[in-house]
């Protein structure tokens, strides 16, 4: 399945490349298109000034402005994913759908690898897990 690599940043809502042990993983996921005119593709408010606003709680139509919450809209999308294993090695693509889980107090991306099952995480914003965290501060 050759997945499409993203040209730039302003295709994806979420795009990450990220180091888990000795693998690593590259996750984005696309904007979709408004489910309510099908013309333009969804994004954050901008302000008066042109900026976007990056901590909205919506994602709006530019041409309709048809609103959809945040995690109504994340929750529809598909997150796509090159990763090499940490436990095997073995190098694949998949996609997941795009929803976050909580695990050991951290928000996480949560998918397996196809050849050995083992769980791989990529975590939100560079956290550390608990276990990992405290035994540091030892």
């Amino acid at each position: 399945m050759a997945l499409k690599f993203p040209e730039s940043a302003d295709e994806c809502v979420y795009f990450t490349r990220r180091a888990i042990g000795t693998g690593h993983a590259t996750v984005w996921v696309y904007r979709e298109k408004c489910p309510k005119c099908k013309k333009s593709l969804m994004g954050k408010p901008r302000g008066d000034d042109g900026s976007i606003k990056i901590r909205a709680k919506e994602y709006v139509c530019p041409d309709c402005n048809n609103t959809i919450e945040k995690k109504e809209y994340e929750e529809s999308l598909t997150a796509n994913i090159q990763y090499t294993c940490p436990s095997c090695g073995n190098t694949g693509e998949k996609q997941v759908p795009y929803k976050r889980k909580k695990v050991k107090g951290i928000e996480m991306l949560q998918f397996t690898c196809d050849k050995c099952n083992a769980k791989i995480d990529v975590t939100k914003k560079m956290k550390a897990k608990k276990e990992a965290a405290e035994q540091s501060k030892k």
